[in-house]
């Protein structure tokens, strides 16, 4: 049995945390506390697609000097 996680043909959804790091999670599964959808659902080609465009600093945003949910520069 395949976990929802690795499905390449599943539905996905981006979450983001405070801290700005973000999540691929499968669709069926009910979103964790602390964690806000942002994205989808959709292929996860599409989830990962957002997620290589939206994450480019993989520090959280405690240790970049911005506060958290201010977006990128």
């Amino acid at each position: 049995m395949t976990s929802p996680f690795d499905a390449d043909d599943g539905e996905f959804t981006v979450l983001v945390d405070a801290q700005g790091r973000h999540s691929l999670w499968p669709a069926a599964v009910a979103v964790p506390a602390g964690w806000t959808p942002v994205h989808g659902p959709s292929g996860r080609a599409a989830a990962l697609a957002y997620v290589n465009e939206h994450w480019t600093d993989l520090r959280p945003k405690s240790l970049t000097g911005r506060p958290a949910g201010q977006p990128d520069d």
